[in-house]
């Protein structure tokens, strides 16, 4: 599989690329953003793995740019470890987020713990082929959710993870067992579950800020309700 590796700092770089290239990948390597969007558009890489403080274009800047071309899965780098600089790469379409420094072995697992979600969602199997729950109906098959009759763009993660609570209403899942459950992911950031059980709110509640259907359950996680709009 191939993997574009988008750092500025040529050790960092050198010692990722190496490390991927033992563990089987087609590895590519861009100093800087501009660089990074000429390569993909010749050839879609696999997956990218995209430092955060890049110079001129930023990380989350060529993220976005990424994301508007096709779902290519991002690991994103930084030697930030501010939690508001972790959700703002995710909310960006960032798949995993890594502080720097980091140990390169753990980079080449987070890699693959990716590249297995995109390849095959952990979401368990559902029998019927079309779920429904309050106004909501889910066409399993065709990838396809409407609400009230209205098409609905939903990301993979949040298909997944939209699925994954229709077949389990009213059980209330940690962080951890989503990440888990839904994504295959063993380790990683808890917070990528707030940002998609977020933006999954800002498409299927009526009031994000005052969910009914999707809701937290305090010092446990999230339980779809079984029956919306019920305290």
């Amino acid at each position: 599989m191939k993997v574009l590796v988008v750092d500025d700092d040529p050790t960092v770089a050198e010692v990722v690329v190496g490390y991927l290239e033992r563990a089987g990948f087609d590895t590519t390597h861009a100093a800087d953003g501009p660089t990074a969007l000429e390569l993909a558009a010749v050839e879609m890489p696999d997956l990218v793995v995209l430092d955060l403080m890049l110079p001129g274009m930023d990380g989350l800047d060529v993220c976005r740019r990424l994301r508007e071309r096709g779902p290519v899965p991002v690991v994103m780098l930084t030697a930030l470890g501010d939690e508001g600089d972790r959700v703002l790469g995710l909310e960006v379409g960032a798949d995993d987020y890594v502080t720097k420094p980091f140990s390169p072995r753990e980079l080449v697992l987070r890699v693959q713990s990716v590249l297995r979600r995109v390849a095959g969602p952990g979401a368990p199997p559902v029998a019927p082929s079309v779920l429904r729950h309050a106004d909501i109906e889910v066409d399993v098959g065709a990838h396809r959710v409407l609400r009230a009759g209205h098409e609905l763009s939903l990301t993979a993660r949040e298909f997944d993870l939209l699925c994954f609570f229709l077949g389990s209403p009213g059980r209330a899942f940690t962080r951890e067992e989503l990440m888990r459950r839904v994504w295959g992911w063993e380790f990683g950031d808890q917070s990528t579950v707030t940002v998609h059980v977020r933006r999954l709110r800002e498409k299927i509640e009526d009031d994000p800020a005052a969910p009914r259907l999707l809701v937290t359950v305090w010092g446990v996680g999230y339980r779809l309700e079984v029956e919306p709009g019920c305290p």
